[in-house]
């Protein structure tokens, strides 16, 4: 499939989606946004993808943030339909897919640009890397859950600084915060991102769609995440990837997982 402001390809289980919108340091409009949304609703589905990777063109941002011109009219009505749209199409979309997701931090990853990298399952960044939430400049707050996703990373109190004070940290500080698992050097980002992903490849598919759910279910109100483990954790039993991953424990070879 063909995109205007996205890049997406397969190679060895491992799909990379990158954001091409350099000249606009890959800010997201509405359309970029959809257009993520269908790249990552396709590679979900393809069975011979295991990880995804997703990253910004050039190197100079992941994300710098939202396309500001396209919103900037806009009334409380139709601000809380964008946040609604951008939440339901990418941002929970994201977070709730079955296939893992890292996020590659290649520089600026600022207000939608870090909520989006928050919404992957885990973040490595670059050390030019910069990530902010500087939405209260401009008088208004973080829509794509920024105020829900950075606390339960990074905690309140940091949160709470990082959000009012509209401040970036670089890629060191948001390790030491949690932010990012790694920082490497820009020029090994995406190959270390992708020696990541080959050790998530190896493993069960099912198994980890499973711990995926169970994790976030920790973070859904209503809702018992050691509940979820438990029936999760009962399904696997039913699977022919726990059949295989125990047969080849036992007879002390590597497990051939089908992904079923």
């Amino acid at each position: 499939m063909s995109y205007k402001n996205i890049l997406s390809d397969i190679n060895n289980g491992i799909t990379t989606i990158t954001i091409n919108r350099p000249k606009k340091l890959n800010a997201l409009n509405k359309e970029t946004i959809e257009e993520l949304h269908k790249a990552f609703e396709i590679a979900n589905k393809d069975k011979a993808c295991k990880v995804i990777i997703l990253t910004g063109r050039g190197d100079k941002a992941f994300v710098a943030g939202a396309d500001i011109s396209e919103f900037a009219d806009f009334n409380a009505k139709q601000g809380s339909e964008l946040a609604k749209m951008g939440q339901d199409l990418l941002f929970d979309f994201v977070e709730n897919l079955s296939t893992p997701v890292i996020a590659a931090v290649n520089g600026f990853a600022l207000g939608g640009g870090l909520e989006l990298a928050m919404a992957c399952h885990f973040r490595i960044a670059s050390d030019n890397a910069r990530l902010g939430l500087p939405e209260v400049s401009l008088g208004v707050i973080p829509g794509y859950g920024g105020t829900q996703r950075l606390p339960q990373l990074i905690g309140k109190g940091r949160a709470m600084e990082l959000i009012m004070t509209a401040g970036m940290i670089d890629a060191t500080q948001a390790l030491n915060y949690g932010l990012v698992n790694h920082v490497t050097s820009q020029e090994k980002l995406v190959s270390f991102c992708e020696d990541k992903a080959s050790k998530i490849s190896r493993n069960s598919s099912v198994a980890i769609s499973a711990a995926i759910k169970a994790i976030n279910a920790n973070y859904k109100d209503g809702i018992n995440g050691f509940d979820e483990e438990i029936k999760a954790f009962g399904h696997c039993f039913g699977t022919a990837d726990f059949i295989e991953g125990t047969t080849a424990f036992l007879e002390k070879r590597k497990a051939d997982f089908p992904g079923e």
